[in-house]
């Protein structure tokens, strides 16, 4: 009978050291980019025809949406950072351009999610990324750098005629004093759980970047914006709430 406890003590132990000894699972990670006006979906078929009204109760149209994240994050229960290379150009003019795989496989479990709005000091540097250079991102007249971000349309005035505007987003400079400003911010996005091959939903409300916490207003501020040094602190101060984590696809 002795025999036969310590028999099955022993297959004990070997099953839990076999199950300790099995490989962490590594995944891939896809993110998936949406855009939405507060809830209402928006894609490139609304272009230039869906009007959508502002927390001023200004009426206005979207003809462009690009922007630049780097720097994407995943930080573990540890505290460890997993950097990933490189930065993403996200344009809603293009389906195909509205995913970005992450440049390696990590170990499976929980993380924190965080990127880059724009580039900070240290990635901003002029004319040295070649596929920006192309799309023309580069911002030489105005301290040289990138843009972060190009959102354009049209507006209804006091009148009711339609004007453009040109909410661009840069490092902020004034030209007359030199002084420079960080316009760039880290998006905290939050935990996700990645058990298999995920695809990471980021929503971005349009919407926010005219709301909160500066109530924008495009009968004063619409065009020309890149060369204003405050203009740019506020953008920057509404980007903060515009992204969230939507659908998490494993």
């Amino acid at each position: 009978m002795k025999n036969y406890a310590i028999l099955f003590l022993s297959i004990i132990l070997f099953s839990c050291s076999v199950d300790n000894d099995e490989p962490i699972k590594e995944v891939s990670i896809k993110l998936n980019f949406a855009h939405n006006w507060g809830g209402t979906e928006v894609t490139k078929s609304d272009f230039n025809t869906t009007e959508f009204e502002n927390s001023k109760g200004v009426k206005q149209t979207i003809e462009r949406l690009r922007y630049l994240i780097s720097r994407i994050t995943l930080t573990n229960g540890n505290k460890e950072e997993i950097n990933f290379d490189g930065y993403k150009l996200v344009d809603l003019s293009d389906s195909e351009n509205l995913t970005h795989t992450l440049s390696q496989k990590i170990s499976e479990g929980t993380y924190t999610l965080s990127f880059t709005f724009g580039f900070n000091n240290e990635d901003n540097k002029d004319g040295i990324y070649k596929d920006l250079n192309t799309a023309l991102w580069n911002v030489t007249m105005l301290n040289g750098g990138y843009h972060f971000m190009q959102l354009d349309g049209k507006y209804k005035d006091n009148l009711g005629d339609l004007q453009p505007y040109n909410f661009h987003a840069i490092q902020a400079y004034d030209k007359t004093t030199n002084e420079s400003k960080d316009t760039f911010f880290v998006v905290e996005l939050g935990t996700v759980s990645l058990q298999n091959n995920a695809t990471i939903t980021i929503n971005m409300d349009i919407s926010k970047w005219f709301k909160t916490p500066n109530e924008w207003d495009l009968n004063t501020l619409n065009v020309k914006l890149m060369g204003n040094f405050e203009a740019q602190q506020q953008i920057s101060e509404n980007g903060r709430n515009v992204f969230s984590i939507g659908t998490i696809s494993q």
